[in-house]
């Protein structure tokens, strides 16, 4: 090989074993140690120390995670470089390599070794580069000489921020040599750029070019360093402030111990530990809450966790571990009580004595997990206080609609900041007892997201066999929730999942007849809206006939809070009167209504008089209360003989419609219906009311009626109203919400239902009055159903 040195002239090809670097650049003129450990590295160093130049090519990867690097993965612009030194380590070789020259790579290919050492290297590939001396640049002039100046003041600072007590003097060292290039890499080698800034400077064809790119590298560097150094003034300053406030405060403690008074944190602790001895703990929880104090006595103030340690030692001492209240249960007095506070509800409040009974005779039984399920506005949360005021127990309420996060029922860890007991926890505090009457309402609006399924949690709040020994996060201790009785509140159990559903008993609470709300009206809504206006019987009286004409034609629910609401108004409009003077008795005529509450809301629903062909009158239940449900069939000229369904029809209500078709298909030689229709005619179903949705099975009987009157051309009864589910074998099956639907049907005008056999049970239910006013056909398949509601057409056809 012929001599290769740093003299070649511009241009020169050169050959040289090539060595690839990761996150760094080798500039000429500059030395660099290097720690090599791949085989084909180890080769390459291995060929260039084995000729008396000891050179080789070294370019930067341009990526570091390629361990087997190729020519697409190397930069085309390198540095020649000497092998000043090479020592065998462990893990390969190091080197000390000094650059000479910048060349351009032309070709890189491999290349055997013949000289590698005995082991895992020997005959090992690597690569040869086929390179082209690319010569520094050697422009003058001003500019280059002002970039020089202002670089070297850059280094300067830069080198002032990072080491603020060195006594270096950077610009000497760099005015030693006074080659502008030089200065370039130099400094770019000490500020630790990225791979692709130093290429950028190595790449650089001109000296105003590489001062540039350093004078802008060098300009971030102090714009980062003097960020840094006013972070670390910052907390230096709040560090020696924090000192100082300490060294006061022992100076204080020192004052205060030889004037004879208290110190504000030791009297704090002293109180703690006070009521501590007072309390009556568990050995758990006292064992648990004397740490704490101890680690609080021996933590300052200051310190971050001082005020949640603190509440946490609060919580332990104010919990009611042991004390509680005794039931004084009197079961003609508790009956009193729920008379008192609820009309009629007699089936539920007969189950309530039941397990009042229960506790009185068995003390240290479980106590039970009722929840009372209905629509809005029947009385479920009051019907729960009654409860508590019956027993002598404390009363508190906890609402879990809308509930997502499952740490609020079982609490935070106290290593988050801003960490709190759960709701459970919270409410026997605040009860102080630990047998408190505890009200979950909106059991079934309970949510479910990424932070946790508050319904499992409250399986094991509510599941007696777990709930001795429930943990609160925050807490951390086991606390007894066995003595405490649970009552949840819902309107719907669909939504309730089945573990849950398991753990209660269920009560329901149905809606009250327009009788029973005139009742409730008069005894508990009239006195109590009265009583809130400021008035008396004296000032204002509303009659039967006006309270009645309100619920009817004002008010439309299962419950009696929207009847309240406008009771409360007729109460502040006369208060407005009375306030401006007048002192005339007020008597609500029913006249008067309009100008107190405005004009009617609601009119009287009237059955059809006559019902065509094609139309049944059907029942169904909301949560609101019953509703009459017309069905509407038409025949349309449809070879295929489709069945469209319109009117916001849920998929049970669809498959009931399909059910009650497919029950008349197979019937229809008995219902006397030409089975061609089927095939030459399509269905159309509608129900209206188009906007609110329906479903539910408990409309199959009158779908089928419907469809029975249509393709008989009959027209069905129209007094007659009818429930209840079908199956295609004609049985028909019981549902639910009888007394609502019979409500409603009596508000209609309808006297007549027709309802499953197997709901006879619900008709005992009903109000007297009510079943006197009713006629009730109960039903075992469909062709009773269709005996009760055409006659004429079953009795051509022979049924």
């Amino acid at each position: 090989m012929k001599n290769n040195n740093a003299t070649e002239p511009e241009g020169k090809i050169l050959e040289l074993p090539l060595l690839p670097i990761k996150n760094t650049v080798l500039f000429p003129h500059l030395m660099m140690p290097l720690a090599i450990g791949r085989a084909r590295s180890i080769a390459a160093a291995t060929a260039a120390t084995a000729t008396e130049e000891k050179l080789l090519v070294v370019v930067a990867q341009r990526d570091a995670d390629i361990e087997q690097p190729g020519p697409e993965h190397l930069y085309t612009v390198g540095t020649i470089a000497v092998v000043r030194k090479m020592v065998k380590g462990e893990q390969g070789l190091e080197l000390l390599v000094s650059g000479t020259e910048r060349v351009s790579v032309l070709r890189v290919e491999d290349a055997a070794s013949a000289s590698a050492p005995a082991g895992r290297d020997a005959g090992a590939t690597y690569l040869r580069a086929r390179v082209r001396v690319m010569p520094l640049p050697e422009d003058a002039g001003t500019e280059v000489e002002a970039l020089q100046r202002a670089v070297v003041e850059l280094a300067q600072k830069a080198m002032e921020l990072a080491q603020p007590h060195s006594q270096t003097n950077i610009e000497q060292i760099l005015t030693q040599n006074r080659d502008p290039i030089w200065l370039a890499h130099m400094i770019a080698s000490m500020l630790g750029l990225d791979v692709s800034q130093q290429q950028a400077l190595l790449e650089s064809k001109s000296r105003v070019g590489a001062l540039r790119l350093v004078h802008g590298y060098l300009s971030h560097e102090i714009q980062v360093l003097e960020v840094r150094s006013k972070i670390a003034q910052q907390a230096e300053g709040e560090m020696t402030k924090q000192q100082r406030d300490y060294v006061l405060r022992q100076q204080l403690r020192a004052i205060q111990d030889e004037l004879g008074e208290k110190n504000p944190e030791k009297a704090e602790v002293e109180d703690l530990r006070k009521r501590l001895e007072e309390a009556k703990l568990p050995p758990d929880a006292l064992k648990e809450a004397e740490r704490q104090l101890g680690i609080l006595e021996r933590m300052p103030p200051a310190a971050p966790d001082y005020q949640m340690t603190r509440a946490h030692v609060e919580l332990i001492i104010e919990l009611p571990w042991s004390k509680s209240t005794t039931d004084s249960i009197d079961i003609l007095e508790a009956q009193q009580v729920l008379d008192e506070d609820h009309y009629d509800l007699a089936d539920v409040k007969e189950r309530i004595l039941e397990h009042l009974a229960v506790m009185k005779l068995n003390p240290t039984g479980h106590a039970p997990i009722l929840c009372f399920v209905g629509p809005p506005g029947v009385g479920k949360t009051s019907l729960g206080q009654s409860i508590a005021r019956a027993m002598g127990r404390k009363f508190e309420r906890m609402s879990l609609g809308g509930l997502h996060d499952e740490a609020e029922l079982r609490g935070h860890r106290r290593t988050y900041i801003g960490a709190m007991p759960g709701r459970i926890i919270q409410a026997i505090r605040r009860a102080e007892v630990n047998n408190p009457l505890l009200m979950l309402d909106e059991v079934d609006k309970l949510g479910r997201d990424f932070r946790g399924d508050p319904a499992a949690a409250l399986m094991e709040i509510l599941d007696p066999a777990q709930n001795t020994n429930f943990h609160d996060n925050y807490l951390d201790l086991p606390f007894d929730l066995s003595r405490v009785l649970f009552i949840g509140t819902a309107n719907t159990l669909d939504t309730i999942p089945r573990p849950l559903l398991d753990r209660m008993e269920i009560l329901r609470l149905s809606g009250y007849a327009q009788e029973e709300k005139l009742v409730i009206a008069r005894r508990y809504l009239v006195p109590r809206q009265v009583q809130a206006a400021g008035l008396s019987e004296e000032k204002l009286e509303i009659p039967d006939e006006t309270l009645s004409l309100v619920i009817a034609r004002y008010t439309r629910e299962a419950g009696v809070r929207e009847l309240e609401r406008s009771l409360g108004r007729i109460g502040r409009k006369v208060a407005r009167r009375v306030a401006e003077g007048h002192t005339e008795k007020v008597v609500v005529r029913p006249d008067d209504l309009p100008n107190l509450l405005g004009a009617e809301r609601f009119f009287p629903e009237r059955a059809r008089k006559q019902l065509p062909a094609g139309v049944a009158t059907g029942l169904a239940w909301t949560e609101t209360g019953g509703e009459v449900l017309y069905i509407e069939g038409a025949l349309l000229p449809d070879s295929k003989g489709h069945l469209r369904l319109t009117g916001q029809l849920g998929e049970v209500m669809r498959e009931s419609a399909k059910a009650a078709q497919s029950y008349i298909w197979a019937h229809a030689e008995m219902l006397g219906i030409d089975r061609n229709q089927f095939k030459d005619s399509g269905v159309h179903i509608h129900v209206p009311s188009g906007a609110v949705p329906k479903d539910g099975p408990s409309a199959g009987v009158a779908l089928a009626t419907a469809l029975v009157s249509l393709y008989r051309n009959s027209p069905t009864a129209s007094n007659v109203a009818m429930t209840g589910e079908i199956t295609l074998t004609g049985l028909v099956l019981p549902v639910g919400g009888i007394k609502e639907k019979v409500l409603a049907a009596r508000r209609s005008g309808i006297y007549k239902v027709v309802i499953p056999k197997d709901n006879a049970k619900d008709i005992v239910e009903l109000p007297e009055q009510i079943r006197k006013e009713m006629t009730f056909v109960l039903t075992e398949r469909i062709d009773e159903v269709l005996a009760a509601a055409i006659p004429e057409a079953l009795h051509l056809a022979g049924v």
